[in-house]
């Protein structure tokens, strides 16, 4: 057996080798359609298009993204062509939330924001969204939560969100069609009907909010400010609005070796469960140095200013950023 995998999935090579004959790791953009012409399986990040013009006449049975979103993935395609596809649902949750609350305890330290007193609305209320709900309520906010498709009679609606809240928050899937399509969710008419001037973040995808109307609501004052992880057009981001935004990240939220493990130990599971294989035992995530020093404090394990601070020092290094990102847990063992 043959498995092509991206070759910045960290913590994963030793046992993914364990399981064929041959593993070839590949940067994820440049994986090509001569690359998978004789693999069984093929691992990937957002950064490959999985397509009919990357797999069809291939011998690849099984395509494995280890991430939540699979936005890059043609999965009608893939189906209609018999290729088995699965992402990796809830495994860098933990890893959102931390990054959240640490965005919340900073909008508080440095921008006087008070928790106690404000109205998170929470847009999404899946693996992440859940989990940030509980991190909300821990910080003392009271929460309000929009997502339709689960049918909650205790959730509310967006205009809602819009109306009432001081922080607004997405986690939703990137979709272009249907009643609830995501795409451009935040537009210049979300912005336009905002009651209060609220912070805004955004850890979902990129193209759920409009970047050139959140850049006007941020120069008009109907955004107070906003905490962006995910941006349009990536690894490319809209320089203005970087420099505009309290917080603006390489897409990392989800990168704590917590949820790189979690993805990467249900590749291995999907891999073993396709092709009937002995399972070559579970992935741990490194410890942390011995030297480092914790207070209590959220901040101590996980500062996103510090991720801000390199990339609106040089854009450029989008993606160096993310494929050589320092360790990072969301607990200390």
């Amino acid at each position: 057996m043959k498995i092509v995998v991206d070759d910045k999935i960290p913590y994963i090579r030793e046992t993914i080798c364990r399981l064929a004959d041959e593993v070839v790791f590949l940067s994820g953009a440049a994986i090509t359609a001569d690359d998978v012409r004789d693999a069984d399986v093929l691992v990937v990040r957002t950064r490959t298009r999985c397509n009919r013009q990357l797999l069809e006449g291939s011998k690849v049975q099984l395509v494995v993204t280890a991430t939540i979103g699979y936005d890059h993935i043609d999965t009608q395609w893939l189906e209609s062509a018999g290729i088995r596809w699965t992402n990796c649902p809830g495994c860098n949750s933990g890893s959102v939330a931390q990054y959240v609350e640490c965005a919340l305890l900073l909008l508080e330290q440095q921008k006087g924001l008070s928790l106690h007193q404000s109205t998170i609305g929470i847009v999404g209320c899946g693996h992440v969204g859940s989990k940030v709900k509980a991190v909300a309520e821990r910080l003392g906010m009271q929460v309000l939560i929009c997502d339709p498709l689960l049918g909650n009679p205790s959730f509310v609606s967006l205009d809602e969100i819009e109306r009432r809240c001081d922080v607004i928050t997405f986690h939703v899937p990137l979709t272009r069609e249907g009643c609830y399509a995501t795409w451009h969710m935040a537009d210049d008419g979300f912005f336009r009907h905002l009651s209060r001037v609220p912070y805004i973040i955004n850890t979902s995808r990129g193209e759920v909010v409009d970047n050139k109307a959140l850049l006007a609501a941020l120069q008009d004052g109907r955004v107070r400010d906003a905490v962006i992880d995910v941006w349009e057009h990536e690894p490319h981001p809209d320089t203005e609005l970087l420099d505009r935004v309290f917080i603006g990240t390489p897409h990392i939220a989800g990168y704590s070796a917590d949820g790189k493990t979690n993805a990467d130990n249900m590749v291995i599971d999907a891999i073993c469960q396709q092709f009937t294989l002995p399972h070559p035992g579970k992935i741990a995530p490194p410890a942390l140095p011995n030297d480092f020093h914790y207070t209590g404090s959220p901040l101590d394990l996980y500062n996103p200013m510090d991720d801000s601070k390199k990339l609106k020092a040089d854009t450029s290094q989008f993606e160096q950023l993310r494929n050589n990102y320092p360790l990072r847990r969301e607990k200390k063992d």
